[in-house]
């Protein structure tokens, strides 16, 4: 068996127990409504690369700061979990642990956003009640003035 496949399947072994360790073990408020999107391990299986996303309706600064906020929530808690995946997933040495936001989420809102804008009816100008005719045609009334 190579061992991108071995790495592929160990990265996804990490992926759900640490999913599980968040949901039950993990009481840190910061890493509410976070996702692990992908874990990728090297070849070496030395490190770990965690990609982690928030759900959160917070936009443009505000999103900055929490995305910073539940990295360094990670980075505190990188060894309770290191240790606590270690003890659930048989491994001779365990991989270090490095985590990374994944923006992937919020651009897929973006373009949802953006195509749900191409669905909206466009909104005309109205017109106004006597528009200008062009030359050489008459209105109505001139007509039946004969005029």
């Amino acid at each position: 068996m190579s061992s991108e496949a071995r790495a592929r399947r160990l990265g996804e072994r990490i992926r759900e127990e640490m999913a599980e360790l968040l949901r039950r073990e993990v009481a840190d408020p910061r890493l509410g409504l976070v996702t692990i999107t992908d874990v990728v391990v090297d070849r070496e299986f030395s490190v770990a690369t965690v990609y982690v996303s928030a759900l959160d309706p917070s936009t443009g600064s505000g999103q900055a700061q929490r995305i910073e906020e539940i990295l360094t929530a990670f980075r505190r808690a990188r060894g309770f979990l290191r240790h606590e995946l270690a003890a659930r997933i048989p491994l001779r040495a365990f991989p270090q642990l490095r985590f990374r936001h994944d923006p992937s989420a919020e651009r897929g809102a973006h373009i949802e956003e953006l195509i749900a804008s191409l669905h909206r009816p466009a909104t005309r100008p109205k017109s106004p009640k006597n528009p200008k005719r062009a030359k050489g045609t008459k209105s109505k009334e001139g007509q039946r003035r004969g005029g």
